[in-house]
């Protein structure tokens, strides 16, 4: 894996998972880290968990459906660390829970406002900062629920495969202009939104784990590492990707 010395990256959802694996990727290979989250408490202990392992970090409570928060954060990244040339937009939530006759609007609303308008407003405020620091490069969380349907997940399948658009669209709309900017499609990864889905229940997690032909769900780490892969040098010519890391969830 490629350093980031001297690089800032962005990471919205950081206070655990996937986000937490990416941000302390970042940070251990030489990048200055901000951190955000709605959960102020955990997210500041990630922060000052990887200051304890020798990294940058700092943190900032953001709600990503605010877009006031959302243009702060952006704005705080560059105020602290001088520029911005990667973002992960991450933040997600549990979805589904009924059929599409019987879901709550408000729970339809909640899903596409944090896991798709989210993303939106971070691409708004992320790519002309990074432009301004000569450019660089975004990721966005959809998931193996962005390509294929999933019973009763309508909100948190509508919203995944929506990053998706979202993502083809801004990478063609600044693919000359120095942002490149791509997707990830996990399948399920070790998060405390998972365990809490899962609920500790072995019979539970063995019923995910086999949902995926590889026989396991996935550590955030290896998420992780295709978002930093993503942002790299190494993925210069890729841009409007939906990169699938799902252990084979999708190809069955």
């Amino acid at each position: 894996m490629p350093g980031f010395e001297g690089k800032v990256a962005l990471i919205t959802g950081a206070a655990n998972g996937i986000g937490e694996a990416t941000a302390r990727g970042f940070a251990s290979r030489g990048a200055s880290v901000l951190l955000a989250d709605i959960d102020t408490e955990r997210g500041e202990q990630v922060a000052r968990l990887i200051a304890d392992e020798g990294g940058v970090a700092s943190f900032i409570r953001t709600d990503v459906t605010n877009s006031g928060d959302v243009r702060a954060m952006v704005d705080a990244a560059v105020d602290r660390y001088g520029r911005l040339d990667y973002a992960h937009n991450n933040a997600g939530i549990v979805g589904g829970g009924a059929t599409v006759v019987d879901m709550p609007e408000e729970t339809w609303n909640q899903g596409i406002a944090v896991m798709l308008t989210g993303v939106f407003l971070g691409l708004k405020y992320e790519i002309p900062r990074i432009l301004e620091s000569g450019g660089g490069a975004i990721v966005n969380t959809s998931s193996g629920a962005g390509i294929i349907g999933f019973p009763t997940m309508a909100n948190y399948v509508a919203a995944k495969h929506g990053v998706i658009g979202l993502t083809k669209t801004a990478a063609l709309e600044y693919a000359t202009s120095g942002v490149r900017i791509n997707a990830v499609c996990p399948g399920t990864a070790r998060s405390k939104m998972v365990d809490e889905w899962i609920g500790g229940e072995p019979a539970q997690e063995a019923e995910v784990a086999a949902l995926h032909p590889i026989g396991r769900i996935a550590e955030a780490e290896e998420i992780a590492n295709g978002v930093m892969w993503l942002c790299s040098d190494a993925a210069s010519f890729m841009i409007g990707h939906a990169m699938v890391i799902d252990g084979g969830f999708t190809i069955q």
